[in-house]
C-alpha cells in the first residue's frame, strides 16, 4: 500500500560546514559547484540523503567522501528549508558542522574534489543559503568553545600554548589577553606541559603541550 499520494514530494540533503585552524586562522573547505543549478558559485561540500539512511548517516558519508577520516566531531547546525532555498527543486537541507585536524587530511583527496581552505573570515558569496550556515555553525561552535575542550581536535597532538591562544582567538573573532589566558589554562590538569620543545619559530623555542583526555574525564571542569 501506497501513503502520502497526497502530498508533495520534498528532497532532503546534508551540508558540511568543515572547520579547519591552518596559519593562526580558522579556515573552512569550500568548491566550485559542478551541478546545475549554480554552476560554478562558490558553495559547501554536501549530498542528497539516500533512502536507506538517517540524516546523521548521510552527513558522516558525506565527510568521509570529502576527507577521507571517519569518526570526525560533528554536530548538527539545523534545518534549512526557504521554499525557494533551491531553484531547482523543493530542497531541504540539513547543515553540519564537523572539525578536523588539516595535518591529517589528505591533500590529494581535497585537490581530486577541487576544495580549497578559505579564511572564514573572507568567505565569497556562496551558494543558496550556505553563508547563513556558515554564520550560524561559527556561533555554534563558539559556545561549544567555552564550555567543552573541542578546539583540541583542530590542533596536533602536540602544541604550544601561542597556538591553543591563536586558535581561540580565531574562534572567537577577538584578541585574548595572554597573561590571563596562561593562568587559567595552568589552572587545568587536563592540558599537559610536556618535556619537548618546539623551535621552528624561534632559537629559545616553546614549550609543547598535550591534552589528556583522561584526565578530563575524571575532572571535565572546563571554562575558557
Amino acid at each position: 500500500m501506497t501513503y502520502y499520494n497526497e502530498h508533495s514530494k520534498v528532497w532532503l540533503s546534508v551540508d558540511c560546514i568543515i572547520f579547519g585552524f591552518d596559519e593562526g586562522k580558522l579556515k573552512i573547505l569550500i568548491g566550485k559547484r559542478k551541478m546545475d543549478p549554480g554552476r560554478g558559485e562558490w558553495s559547501l561540500y554536501g549530498g542528497f540523503v539516500a533512502g536507506d539512511e538517517s540524516v546523521d548517516a548521510a552527513a558522516s558519508r558525506t565527510l568521509f567522501e570529502l576527507t577521507g577520516l571517519r569518526n570526525l566531531y560533528m554536530r548538527q547546525v539545523g534545518a534549512f528549508g526557504n521554499v525557494d532555498r533551491d531553484p531547482g527543486e523543493r530542497v531541504v537541507s540539513i547543515a553540519y558542522y564537523a572539525l578536523i585536524n588539516v595535518n591529517e587530511y589528505d591533500e590529494e583527496l581535497r585537490k581530486e574534489h577541487d576544495q580549497i581552505w578559505m579564511d572564514v573570515n573572507e568567505i565569497p558569496q556562496l551558494y543558496s543559503d550556505h553563508n547563513e550556515m556558515v554564520k550560524k555553525a561559527r556561533k555554534m561552535m563558539q559556545q561549544k568553545l567555552a564550555h567543552e575542550p573541542v578546539g583540541f581536535r583542530l590542533l596536533p597532538s602536540l602544541f604550544t600554548l601561542t597556538q591553543l591562544q591563536k586558535l581561540y582567538e580565531a574562534v572567537k573573532g577577538e584578541v585574548i589577553d595572554k597573561r590571563n589566558f596562561r593562568k587559567r589554562i595552568k589552572e587545568m590538569d587536563f592540558i599537559e606541559k610536556t618535556e619537548l620543545i618546539d623551535k621552528s619559530s624561534s632559537k629559545r623555542g616553546a614549550s609543547l603541550y598535550r591534552f589528556n583526555k583522561r584526565i578530563y574525564n575524571v575532572d571535565p571542569n572546563f571554562k575558557l
